[in-house]
This record gives C-alpha cells, sequence and structure tokens, in this order.
C-alpha cells in the first residue's frame, strides 16, 4: 500500500524584521529594511515589520514601514513591544493596549538598525533575555564593533595592523581644536578623517 504524500506546505517561519530606531541613522534604517523584506523569499517566510520611531516606540502593522518612510504618523498602528520571557517569546501588546496580549510569535528576529540602540548590543541583549534567535552578531561583538576606540585597541593588542589614529573627548575637541590641530597634523597628517567613536559619519579633513 503506498503512502499518501502530504500535500500540506511547509510551515513558514515567521521573521520580525526591525528597523527605525533611535538613532540618528533612522532614515537609512529604513532603507535597508525595504531592500531586506524585498529580498526575503516569501514562500519560506512569514514577515513581521517592527518599527522603533525616533522616540523609542515600537509599532508593528502591514503598513508601518511605509508610513514611516513617507514621515507619516504611525499612532493608529498597534503599540508593541518584544517580551523578554523566554518560557512565551513574541512581540507583545503594550500593556492596556488593544487588551494587552500576545499579538505575534516570532521565530526569529532580523535587525536591521543603524548606529546606537541597534548596533551596539543593547537590543542584542533584549533578544537574548526573550530567548529568540537573531541575525547578526552577538552583545560583546556588536558593542565591541560599535565602539572604534576599544576595536582599535583590541586589534593592536592582538597583533591586529590598524591604521593611524588619535582619538579625543568631543567636549575637549570643542575647546582646544586648534590646540589639538598641530598633533593631529603632526601624528596622522593629510587626508584625515573625523569620526564619532560610537556612529557611523564622517568628515574628511
Amino acid at each position: 500500500m503506498k503512502s499518501r504524500k502530504s500535500t500540506r506546505a511547509p510551515k513558514k517561519l515567521r521573521v520580525g524584521v526591525v528597523f527605525g530606531g533611535r538613532s540618528a541613522e533612522h532614515e537609512v534604517s529604513l532603507v535597508s529594511a525595504a531592500s531586506i523584506i524585498d529580498a526575503l523569499d516569501k514562500r519560506k517566510y512569514e514577515i513581521v515589520p517592527i518599527g522603533i520611531t525616533p522616540d523609542g516606540a515600537w509599532v508593528s502593522g502591514p503598513q508601518v514601514l511605509g508610513l514611516m518612510k513617507r514621515r507619516r504618523s504611525v499612532a493608529r498602528l498597534a503599540p508593541c513591544t518584544l517580551s523578554a520571557d523566554p518560557s512565551a517569546p513574541g512581540l507583545a501588546a503594550v500593556p492596556g493596549a488593544r487588551g494587552g496580549r500576545r499579538i505575534q510569535r516570532l521565530d526569529v528576529i532580523f535587525p536591521v538598525l543603524h548606529g546606537t540602540f541597534g548596533e551596539d548590543g543593547t537590543i542584542q541583549g533584549l533578544f537574548e533575555l526573550a530567548g529568540i534567535p537573531y541575525v547578526g552578531a552577538g552583545v560583546l561583538g556588536s558593542a565591541v564593533g560599535m565602539d572604534k576606540i576599544v576595536t582599535k585597541q583590541l586589534c593592536e593588542h592582538a597583533g591586529i595592523p590598524v591604521a593611524p589614529y588619535l582619538w579625543f573627548v568631543h567636549d575637549r575637541a570643542g575647546r582646544n581644536m586648534r590646540e589639538m590641530l598641530p598633533t593631529i597634523e603632526k601624528q596622522l597628517g593629510y587626508p584625515a578623517f573625523v569620526k564619532p567613536a560610537n556612529s557611523g559619519s564622517s568628515v574628511r579633513g
């Protein structure tokens, strides 16, 4: 007797794509998220868009990315948060909002957050607490990689060559930049790039 093959479609993985965030690179994150969502195979994955506004509010819904890209209000979408309870990992409604019930189970999270509160290990720690697998580096790797000074110092300690650099505290630079210029010119020369230690922008000098 021949066994009948199941015609049931394989279960899709539910992927939470997190974008936006409390960062100067908020807009860049939205562009990246659009590319990733477009590239994910819809036959294999059920995509759950999760937007974080510039002031840190979490919202979810099919329209969230489009609204944020057009700088429209997302107030009408479901406010939510990621539960840190590993026994029931998922996206939960904000207490008191729409019954306060769990609204989405997540199998894996794809963070597409640029800059602070996204690439620095903070949100990765939340994923670890929640017990949800996620894409990208872990807490320590994210924190170290985000801080350019720590990254260079660890590379030097390990004997990995790095480009010549100087670092200084922002307040000191603001008050004494003219006094610092001779040191910069002597030790680095030109062209030189000024980059914040924990952000992605740079200025060529």
